[in-house]
C-alpha cells in the first residue's frame, strides 16, 4: 500500500478498535470472536493468543497495529512463522500429528466441510507424511515452509491473504469502464435482440403516428389516446405470440433461430408486458384529459364519464369507461404480480394465479375496442389450438410417478413412466400437474433424463416455493400415518423392498416407490438445444440449475460411446473424432457451483458414470472435463483453509478421488474466478466456444458480461 492508503488504513483500524473495545479500550476474546465472524472458535482463540503479546488476556491497540502489521506488511517469512505458530498449539516449536489432526478438524468446520473421523485420520496423515521430510515425527518451520512452496498458488497468494480478515474495504479507486451496454463487444453478441428491439420499436412508432394523423380532427390528447390504442392493439395480440411454446419449439429447428432472438422470448415477453401498462397508463391519462379539457360543453361529470355508460362510449352498449377501468386493474394487478419479487420469493402460485386473468383482458379488450378483434384473431386461434393440443396431449393415457428419491437440500427426484410417444430433446422442459399436490396448477421443470432413457423420465425439483414444498413435504410424510392396523407388517415389507433396490436408491436419503397420478404438458424447447450445433461447450450450473446439462451431459456420453473404437488386440480404447452431422461437439467443459457439500449428491452418481466412460485418455486430451465449486469452503489464499487445502491435494492425488465428492475430478474451495476459467477455456482453441447457463440471475450477469470480453456466446437458460 501506498503512505496514502497505510495512513487511511490505519484510521480505519482505529475506527473499528474503539467500536469493538467500549470504554476499556482493550478487546477480550469474544469481542474478538465477535470481530472476526468466524464460525470455528479455533482459530479466533489461536490468533488472540498470538495478538496479546504480553499475556494479558486482552488486546490494546499497539498489540493489534504490531500484528496486523507483521502480516500485510511483513516479509513471506514472517507470515508463515506467524501461520506455523497457529498451528503449533502447544508452542513447543514443531507440530505434532495430533496437533496437525486439530486444526484441520477446524479447518474442515470452517469450510462447512463434513467428513467421516477414518477420512480426517487420513488427511493428516497424508499432510504430515508429506512435510515430514526426516521422518522426526514432527513438523519444524522449515520442513512446513518447503512442504508450502510445492503449492505456488499458496505461496503466490499468501502476501495479499494473510490478513484478509480485518483488511479495510478497497482503498484504490477503481478504473471507470464504459458502461457494458456502450461497448462493441455488446452490440455484436446481442446483435439479433438489438435488431429485434429496434423493428419493435419502430412498428409501435409507426402505428402510433398513423393513428395520430388519422384522429388530428380529435384534439392533441384525443391524438395521443387513439395513438397509445393502436399500439395496445398490436401489443396485446403480440404478447401472446411470444408464448406460443409449441410453435417457438418448431421454429427452434429451423433457420429462424439464427435470425430471429428466439431464446429470449420470455424477456421480450416482460419487456412487451411493461410496454402495454404504459401505453395502458397513457391511454387512460389522455382520455381522462380530454374530456376535462371539453367538460364545458359535455353534459356530463368526469365520474359519470368514468363509471358510468350514460355517455354512450364505447363499442358494446357504451361500457369503454368501465371496461377501461377494468382493464387497467387487470393489467396493473399481472404486472405487479409477475415481478421477480413476487416470483421468486416463494409464492410463484401469486404469479401463477393472476397470469390467468388474460382469459378477462383480451375479453374486456373485444368489448372495449372496436377494431382489437381483427389483431386477435389469428393469434388467438393459434393460441387457442395450442391450448387444446397441450389438454389432449398431457390427458393421453395415464402416466404415474413410480419412485420417488428425497434428496438432500430438499430436492424431489421424480421417476415417471414415459408415455411412448413422448420424443424430447436435451434440456427440454415440460409443465407437470400432481392432483394429489394441486388439482388446476401446472408448473415448469427441466428433463434431468436423456432421451435415449426410453422406459421413464426424470424431474429434479428443488423446494423453493409453496407447490414445490408441498410435494416434498407429501412424499416426507411417512407411510405409517396412513397404513392403520397392518402398520408394522406393512413396513416390514416395504423395508425388504427397499433392501433390494438398495443399489439404485443409494444416493437418496429417503427412497420410495410410488403409484400416483400426473400430467406432462410438453416438451418445450430452451436455448441449451444449440449446444450439439456448438464446438466447445461450456456448461455452467448453479445449484439445481444442473437439471438440464444432467440431460445434456448423458446424451452427449451416449453419443460418445457409439463412437468409441476398441483396440482388438488389447484393452485400450479412444475416440478418434465425434465430429459429424449429428453433434459437432469437439470439447465440454462442465462447471458446477454448489453452496454445500450435500447438493453434490444429487448427481455424483451420474457424473461418476461420465467419469468412468472417459478412463482412457484421448488422442486430442479429454473430450469432457467436469469443475466443481465449492463456495462455503475456504479458498486457498485464506489463512484458515491453507492445510485443509494442502492436505485435500495429497490426499486426492494419493487416492485418485477427491474426499468432497468421491469423484476423481478435485473440488475447488470457493467461487470461479471467470477471468481465469474463460481465458484458459479461449486458449484451448478447440473451435467457437458456447457458453450454456443456468442459475440465479445474479450470477448470470456476471458470466453474460465475461462472455462479451472475450468473444463468446451466451444463452441463459429460463422458462
Amino acid at each position: 500500500m501506498s503512505l496514502d492508503d497505510d495512513a487511511s488504513w490505519l484510521e480505519w483500524v482505529t475506527k473499528q478498535f474503539e467500536s469493538i473495545a467500549g470504554d476499556d479500550k482493550e478487546i477480550d476474546l469474544e469481542e474478538f470472536k465477535t470481530a472476526l465472524k468466524v464460525k470455528e472458535s479455533f482459530f479466533a482463540e489461536r490468533f488472540f493468543a498470538l495478538f496479546d503479546a504480553d499475556g494479558s488476556g486482552s488486546i490494546s491497540l499497539d498489540e493489534l497495529l504490531k500484528a496486523l502489521d507483521l502480516l500485510i506488511h511483513g516479509s513471506e517469512t514472517d507470515k508463515l512463522k506467524f501461520l506455523f505458530q497457529v498451528y503449533d498449539v502447544d508452542g513447543s516449536g514443531s507440530i505434532d500429528p495430533d496437533e496437525l489432526r486439530t486444526v484441520l478438524k477446524s479447518c474442515l468446520r470452517e469450510s462447512a466441510i463434513s467428513l467421516p473421523e477414518e477420512k480426517l485420520d487420513d488427511l493428516t496423515l497424508a499432510l504430515f507424511e508429506s512435510a515430514d521430510k526426516d521422518n522426526s515425527g514432527s513438523i519444524t518451520f522449515e520442513e512446513l515452509k518447503a512442504e508450502l512452496e510445492t503449492f505456488p498458488e499458496v505461496m503466490e497468494n499468501l502476501t495479499i491473504s494473510a490478513a484478509n480478515w480485518l483488511k479495510p474495504p478497497q482503498q484504490e479507486q477503481k478504473k471507470r469502464k464504459p458502461p457494458r451496454y456502450l461497448t462493441p463487444a455488446y452490440w455484436q453478441n446481442n446483435s439479433r435482440k438489438l435488431l429485434f428491439l429496434c423493428g419493435y420499436s419502430c412498428l409501435n412508432f409507426l402505428l402510433f403516428m398513423v393513428a395520430m394523423l388519422h384522429n388530428s380532427h380529435g384534439g392533441p390528447w384525443y391524438m395521443v389516446a387513439k395513438g397509445c390504442g393502436q399500439c395496445l392493439n398490436f401489443n396485446c395480440t403480440f404478447v401472446m405470440v411470444l408464448m406460443l411454446r409449441r410453435c417457438m419449439t418448431w421454429l427452434r429447428a429451423t433457420w429462424v433461430v439464427r435470425v430471429l432472438p428466439l431464446d429470449q422470448n420470455i424477456l421480450l415477453h416482460q419487456m412487451v408486458g411493461y410496454a402495454i401498462l404504459s401505453f395502458t397508463l397513457v391511454h387512460t391519462m389522455a382520455h381522462t384529459m380530454n374530456f376535462i379539457s371539453l367538460s364545458q360543453s359535455s353534459s356530463f361529470s368526469l365520474w359519470e364519464y368514468l363509471l358510468t355508460t350514460r355517455p354512450g362510449v364505447g363499442w358494446v352498449q357504451g361500457t369503454a369507461s368501465l371496461t377501461g377501468l377494468l382493464l387497467q386493474i387487470f393489467i396493473c394487478l399481472m404486472v405487479f404480480c409477475s415481478s421477480t419479487f413476487v416470483r421468486r420469493s416463494g409464492h410463484f402460485e401469486v404469479f401463477y394465479w393472476s397470469h390467468l386473468s388474460y382469459v378477462w383482458v383480451w375479453t374486456l379488450l373485444v368489448i372495449h375496442c372496436a377494431n382489437f378483434w381483427k389483431w386477435f384473431l389469428v393469434p388467438g386461434v393459434a393460441f387457442l389450438l395450442e391450448k387444446l393440443v397441450g389438454v389432449a396431449v398431457s390427458h393421453m393415457g395415464g402416466l404415474y410417478i413410480i419412485e420417488v428419491n428425497l434428496l438432500p437440500s430438499k430436492v424431489t427426484h421424480l421417476v415417471i413412466k414415459r408415455p411412448q410417444f413422448f420424443h424430447f430433446k436435451p434440456g427440454d422442459y415440460v409443465y407437470i400437474n400432481i392432483p394429489d399436490i394441486a388439482k388446476y396448477e401446472w408448473h415448469p421443470f427441466t428433463i434431468s433424463s436423456a432421451p435415449e432413457q426410453s422406459d421413464t423420465l426424470w424431474l429434479h425439483i428443488r423446494s423453493m416455493g409453496q407447490w414445490t414444498n408441498r410435494l416434498f413435504e407429501y412424499f416426507r410424510q411417512p407411510e405409517s400415518d396412513v397404513l392403520g392396523t397392518k402398520r408394522l407388517s406393512t413396513s416390514l415389507k416395504n423395508r425388504q423392498c427397499q433392501r433390494k433396490t438398495q443399489a439404485s436408491a443409494k444416493m437418496s436419503d429417503n427412497h420410495r416407490f410410488s403409484n400416483i397420478k400426473c400430467y406432462l404438458d410438453g416438451p418445450y424447447g430452451t436455448p441449451t438445444r444449440q449446444i450439439f450445433a456448438s464446438e466447445h461447450a461450456v456448461l455452467i450450473g448453479a445449484g439445481i440449475g444442473i437439471t438440464p446439462f444432467a440431460s445434456i451431459l448423458q446424451s452427449i456420453m451416449y453419443r460418445y460411446r457409439m463412437r468409441k473404437q476398441n483396440c482388438p488386440s488389447c484393452s485400450y480404447s479412444w475416440c478418434e473424432n465425434i465430429k459429424d452431422n449429428d453433434m459437432v461437439l469437439r470439447k465440454v467443459d462442465f462447471i458446477w457451483i454448489n453452496r454445500d457439500q450435500k447438493c453434490f449428491e444429487w448427481f455424483v452418481s451420474l457424473l461418476t458414470k461420465l467419469e468412468m466412460d472417459q478412463a482412457d485418455e484421448e488422442p486430442e486430451g479429454r473430450f469432457l472435463e467436469m469443475h466443481m465449486y465449492m463456495t462455503s469452503a475456504l479458498s486457498k489464499n485464506d489463512m484458515k483453509a491453507i492445510g485443509l487445502q494442502m492436505a485435500l491435494d495429497l490426499l486426492a492425488k494419493k487416492e485418485k478421488r477427491d474426499s468432497i465428492t468421491g469423484l476423481r475430478t478435485r473440488t475447488q474451495p470457493g467461487r470461479p474466478e471467470w477471468g481465469k476459467v474463460f481465458q484458459k477455456v479461449a486458449e484451448e482453441k478447440k473451435g467457437k466456444v458456447h457458453v450454456f447457463y443456468c442459475g440465479s440471475p445474479a450470477l448470470a450477469k456476471i458470466i453474460k458480461a465475461q462472455c462479451e470480453n472475450f468473444g463468446f456466446h451466451f444463452y441463459k437458460e429460463n422458462f
